[in-house]
């Protein structure tokens, strides 16, 4: 399980001004679902998924990920998560096998354990063709498909998707939706960020609406339709952040 509790986190910009990018956000996200932060760019999603993987302390509020408090054992939260992006780096000087090695023990495999979880990765994801490739002579499908095999490598109970199809072509983004139903399927707790409402409708069991860092509706899909008044999914979302509103400010 995944918990967010009054979660918040404020930056000072170059003025010296106060920027809320997540306000009192509380959520819970269980096993076999996947849980979707729904929002437009800047509303807040990255924010919260680094909060929650401890790339940044929250300013206040409590999460937890696997039973574990963020702030007090971040390593062993770490040791509970996957996170992939379309952003997600690998080292471009390493092949795609070592890379699955490094981030393998990483994660507290041995050197064995690593090899042989590599080995089941690249029957998986069909990764044969390219994995002792260089990275940085890789396509991008195939270093999204050598980072799926990152993600899960240590097999975690908890993923994190931060909009992973953004800037992928259909066919793989379409792999990594597959990807995320059989991750599902499998009972990992998945959080999954995007602004896309197809995406949403495909996968997410259960939905927040973010804007300017705050909570605007929790529902399922159905349920978000009905409270944002929309005969649509998008414009139920775009009634629930008032997008005249923003478009007039």
């Amino acid at each position: 399980m995944v918990t967010a509790s009054q979660l918040g986190k404020t930056f000072v910009d170059a003025k010296g001004k106060s920027v809320h990018a997540v306000q009192n956000l509380s959520f819970e996200a269980h096993p076999g679902h996947v849980f979707g932060l729904l929002g437009a760019n800047g509303a807040g999603k990255s924010t919260t998924l680094r909060i929650l993987s401890t790339m940044i302390a929250p300013t206040h509020g409590t999460a937890t990920v696997n039973g574990i408090n963020v702030v007090e054992r971040p390593e062993d939260v770490r040791r509970s998560i996957g996170f992939l992006s379309n952003s997600t780096g690998l080292y471009g000087r390493l092949s795609g096998r070592e890379a699955l090695q490094y981030f393998g023990e990483l994660q507290g495999l041995s050197t064995s354990e690593a090899k042989t979880r590599i080995a089941e990765l690249v029957d998986r994801f069909e990764l044969g063709g390219f994995i002792d490739r260089i990275c940085d002579t890789l396509s991008t499908g195939q270093r999204q498909r050598v980072n799926i095999a990152r993600t899960v490598i240590h097999n975690p109970p908890v993923l994190f998707f931060d909009e992973p199809t953004a800037g992928l072509d259909v066919v793989m983004a379409q792999a990594v939706m597959e990807f995320i139903e059989e991750m599902r399927s499998a009972g990992k707790t998945i959080i999954f960020s995007t602004h896309i409402m197809s995406e949403v409708e495909r996968l997410c069991d259960r939905v927040v609406v973010i804007h300017e860092g705050a909570l605007q509706a929790e529902g399922t899909v159905d349920e978000i339709r009905t409270l944002g008044g929309g005969a649509t999914l998008e414009a139920a979302f775009l009634k629930l952040i008032d997008y005249r509103r923003e478009v007039r400010a």
